[in-house]
């Protein structure tokens, strides 16, 4: 600790107040209790077999919810749900019963040529023209006559959302869009939406709309179109009435079904400052069983991050015995249906058990247990990504970055931090959800690697002393805003508010 004089003399001139450093320092004692055996210990159970990869509303889902409540509640934190741990909800479960798309005489093939991302329950099918509208602008759209019609849409760096509504709004009949670069990129969601088939798509239930989305490969948009790549990006810029239109028959039926489900909640109140709220989350669900009979165990993804907050919340407890109760209270928040959309954290927001502007900041932890491509062959591995620390105060990175040299010296990466990051982590955790609501948030992450959503995401693979680390820099981080005088002001602006 030996920067740390300077650190925290530099630090006040941006208005920040830092324990003095003569006193006692709790939160060492406490951080000590976080220890990589009982990480290990807790992620062996919820990343095992007999939990069946914890899919949103089956029974290794359930199983991992009552590990979590008898954990918190042996460790005599309450549960703020009317006196439970748990906060029940429901979700539509949406299966296809049939999609079919045909385009001039090929029939394609359901999750290997296309996969449907939109929504219709059609008794027929429709027979009309495939457009090429390329980019959905107000200029192609003056081109391309698409009343009526399956539109083409080249949405690469785009938002898809958006250029979906657009074209719809305008009269389209349906859409078949193109995201991403490359064949090997499309056949890996493919496989996933494949692997997902069986159970439906779940989401919060709402009427049918018919909006058929059906999203390709570029190179299976260029034969569609009978048009090389090259020609298509040009066309989709300038000339899009110059690629000729093709014939189309397409038809989506569902099936759908309610599905109960529920986020665990742990809650510690606090002392002078008890009615200010600190959030402490991960997510606890995973993918559940593959297409063939493979168990995503998720270890990393986010046994990881959901035993991080349970050994967090173990040391508030354990300071909370001895008398050292922090000045907020602490909610710590293991969500259900990230992985469907970030479903969990989006009804807590939505059905907050404490007001939302009492929830002074999100500590979100979501893979913070292995090593990814970026550092595999790294000297220096003791790293954690941290995403959204300076979106909306000023003062929240600085106060992160102060813990972590006073106590961890990890490398805080930012790179995935930046606005225009095409991997999108900022809007694919449970963070986001406290975000949108101008909530200061952190999302500590270690980044991707080839067991991401497979069946080898396992235990034996997770570096156990590393995640020691991060669990202690989030740990001290969270004892820093829990205790300091004031809370962590909202100065910035949210400038990433759409997904």
């Amino acid at each position: 600790m030996k920067n740390r004089p300077m650190i925290a003399a530099l630090l006040l001139f941006a208005g920040l107040s830092f324990p003095l450093l003569g006193q006692e320092d709790l939160s060492l004692k406490y951080a000590a209790t976080i220890l990589a055996d009982d990480l290990e210990k807790h992620l062996i159970y919820l990343a095992s077999d007999e939990l069946e990869g914890r899919d949103t509303g089956e029974k290794g889902q359930k199983l991992a919810a009552e590990y979590l409540v008898d954990f918190y509640q042996g460790r005599g934190l309450t549960g703020p749900v009317g006196g439970s741990y748990l906060q029940p909800f429901e979700l539509s479960s949406v299966r296809w019963e049939k999609v079919e798309l045909k385009v001039g005489r090929r029939d394609l093939v359901l999750n290997e040529d296309f996969v449907f991302i939109g929504d219709g329950d059609m008794k027929r099918r429709n027979r009309t023209d495939l457009v090429f509208l390329g980019l959905s602008s107000e200029e192609n759209l003056a081109k391309v006559d698409v009343e009526g019609k399956l539109v083409g849409l080249w949405a690469i760096g785009a938002r898809s959302a958006e250029a979906v509504k657009l074209v719809m709004d305008a009269g389209a009949d349906g859409v078949i869009i193109v995201t991403m670069e490359g064949q090997a990129n499309f056949d890996r969601m493919a496989n996933r939406y494949k692997n997902l088939s069986g159970r439906g798509r779940l989401g919060f239930d709402k009427p049918t709309e018919h909006k058929p989305v059906f999203m390709v490969s570029s190179e299976q948009m260029s034969q569609l179109f009978e048009t090389p790549v090259e020609e298509l990006k040009e066309a989709a810029k300038n000339n899009p009435e110059a690629i000729p239109s093709q014939k189309v028959r397409y038809r989506v039926q569902k099936d759908k079904q309610i599905v109960g489900t529920e986020n665990v909640l742990a809650y510690l109140e606090g002392t002078d400052k008890k009615d200010e709220v600190l959030v402490i989350s991960s997510h606890y669900d995973h993918v559940g069983i593959n297409s063939q009979g493979e168990i995503n165990n998720g270890a990393d993804d986010d046994g990881s991050g959901t035993v991080s907050v349970m050994e967090i919340a173990e040391a508030f407890a354990q300071a909370a015995k001895d008398g050292n109760k922090p000045r907020r209270s602490i909610l710590f928040l293991n969500v259900t249906g990230e992985e469907k959309g970030l479903l969990g954290s989006e009804y807590y927001a939505d059905h907050p058990v404490f007001p939302l502007e009492n929830t002074v900041n999100n500590l979100n932890i979501d893979m913070v247990g292995r090593i990814d491509y970026e550092y595999q062959d790294a000297e220096n591995q003791d790293y954690v990504y941290v995403i959204g620390s300076e979106m909306l105060s000023s003062q929240l990175k600085i106060i992160n970055e102060y813990n972590n040299i006073t106590y961890t010296n990890l490398i805080l990466d930012y790179r995935y931090d930046a606005e225009d990051d095409p991997n999108r982590f900022y809007y694919r955790s449970d963070h986001y959800n406290f975000a949108k609501h101008n909530i200061p948030v952190i999302f500590f992450f270690n980044g991707v690697h080839d067991d991401y959503h497979q069946p080898s995401d396992t235990v034996d693979k997770i570096e156990f002393d590393l995640m020691e680390k991060r669990a202690r820099l989030i740990f001290h981080t969270a004892w820093d805003l829990a205790n300091r005088e004031h809370r962590t002001p909202v100065d910035g602006t949210n400038t990433r508010l759409d997904r």
